[in-house]
């Protein structure tokens, strides 16, 4: 469980981790399954900003993109990097060996600037409205963990690695379907309960958590027909799309 922690820790987020050893198929899935955990420091550090940017006067715009800029520095940005590599390679190109050569190269092609630009405005956008006072603080760093939950509909067994190196050859194919639905169960569960404590309706909590898992699950779908699996960059697109979809759905 350890290996675990630290796998999951230092993949997610800029804290050290430690050494890890052999990932075996249980460190992987583990690593998978306790993601909104491992994010916990992150998630408090960019709602203390939220708040305190909001505290100090900001308009609500600003503070979203504080918040943005803080979880992208406290995540390497790497989920953006996902995002951005994962639209640009599936807009490529007719062929898995096409759209798996341009996610690769790593340079950002207009697909991809698109996407984070929509995206990030989103993300900024829903953050400023709901950091109205420190419960809408505290909503928005449940959100940051929850949306990790998508690591394991990503990694559920069933959905193979799409190539043969990477973050997606250690991880992919290793959460078992019940641990992926027990895991989106209590993230439903506290949405709809940090929803409630920040003056919103428990329900809008709980359809919040249900739209974000059909739009991780289509992504899958997607990376299933035009892959053939998943790689660390779709990983990364499914955290982003998570989070923009939980806290954009908190808004309407």
């Amino acid at each position: 469980m350890l290996d675990a922690l630290r796998l999951s820790v230092g993949t997610l987020t800029v804290v050290p981790s430690g050494a890890i050893g052999e990932i075996d198929r249980r460190t992987a899935a583990g690593a998978m399954i306790i993601a909104p955990l491992a994010v916990l420091p992150l998630a408090v550090a960019v709602g203390l900003l939220g708040w305190l940017a909001r505290t100090a006067g900001l308009p609500g715009l600003a503070v979203g993109l504080l918040v943005v800029g803080g979880l992208a520095l406290g995540s390497r940005a790497l989920h953006l990097d996902g995002l951005a590599d994962t639209v640009d390679g599936f807009g490529s190109g007719w062929t898995a060996e096409r759209s798996l050569m341009v996610m690769r190269r790593g340079d950002v092609g207009p697909m991809g600037v698109v996407a984070l630009i929509v995206v990030l405005g989103l993300q900024a956008v829903a953050i400023g409205e709901l950091v109205q006072d420190v419960l809408g603080a505290l909503l928005v760093g449940v959100a940051v963990c929850c949306s990790r939950a998508a690591l394991a509909l990503t990694c559920v067994r069933g959905v193979p690695a799409a190539r043969d190196d990477g973050l997606g050859v250690a991880v992919a194919n290793s959460v078992p379907r019940a641990a992926a639905a027990v895991s989106w169960l209590a993230v439903l569960l506290i949405m709809a309960g940090a929803a409630t404590l920040s003056g919103h309706s428990p329900v809008s909590g709980a359809l919040a958590t249900v739209a974000a898992a059909l739009a991780v699950s289509f992504l899958v779908y997607r990376s299933l027909r035009r892959l053939g699996g998943i790689t660390g960059d779709v990983m990364g697109a499914a955290i982003e799309i998570a989070f923009t979809v939980m806290i954009t759905v908190m808004i309407i």
